[in-house]
């Protein structure tokens, strides 16, 4: 039984753990397989372990420590399915460039589209031609994560939404960003330009 609370007690530290750090834990405190998935199966029904998504997991103890933490809960989105970004309304509510209420955490991956309830949040991924997955940056801290400038963010919001722009000109989607209510000039000057510079390529003037 001690055991099984020193394995316990080790996951508690990781932000998040996988099949193989765990294998790892249970190794280095010589337990073999079968004791290790049997601890993992006991953490479930004690709500003392929750999954991610398949072959991933975080403890209880450290989601109740951190779960509130917008860095840990951005590191989980890019862990989640990597690679991606986090972008469009989360983004821009990070970035305070809009008052609505968002409960989900989107991001962008060039990989397939992709959604994960869990009970760190509900995570979105929304697919991107790869060529389009870029303009993001890494923010560093305690948690770091990547997440889309404000340009590229609203971009995303704004090629989703539109199905790619398709038959838009440039007056709808200002139009449709005064209707979504997002602060466009609250965004710095440069970022704007970059904005319409994403655009051009897209829209019929």
């Amino acid at each position: 039984m001690k055991s099984s609370a020193n394995l316990l007690e080790g996951m508690k530290l990781m932000p998040y753990l996988s099949k193989d750090s765990v294998q790892q834990l249970g190794t280095q405190l010589d337990l073999n397989e079968g004791t290790i998935n049997s601890y993992i199966s006991r953490y479930f029904k004690r709500r003392q372990l929750h999954k991610l998504k398949r072959g991933f997991y975080v403890s209880a103890d450290f989601l109740e420590r951190h779960g509130l933490e917008t860095s840990y809960v951005f590191y989980l989105a890019n862990v989640l399915r990597t690679p991606s970004y986090v972008s469009s309304w989360t983004a821009l509510q990070y970035y305070d460039l809009t008052t609505e209420a968002i409960l989900t955490i989107t991001s962008v991956t060039p990989k397939i589209t992709r959604t994960y309830q869990t009970k760190a949040g509900t995570f979105i991924y929304q697919s991107i031609n790869k060529e389009l997955f870029t303009d993001f940056s890494l923010v560093k801290g305690t948690f770091e994560f990547f997440i889309a400038s404000p340009s590229k963010a609203l971009f995303d919001l704004l090629y989703f939404r539109t199905h790619q722009f398709r038959g838009t000109s440039r007056d709808n989607v200002m139009g449709l960003i005064e209707e979504l209510r997002i602060d466009f000039d609250e965004m710095d000057n440069s970022e704007q330009k970059k904005f319409h510079a994403m655009l051009t390529p897209y829209i019929h003037e």
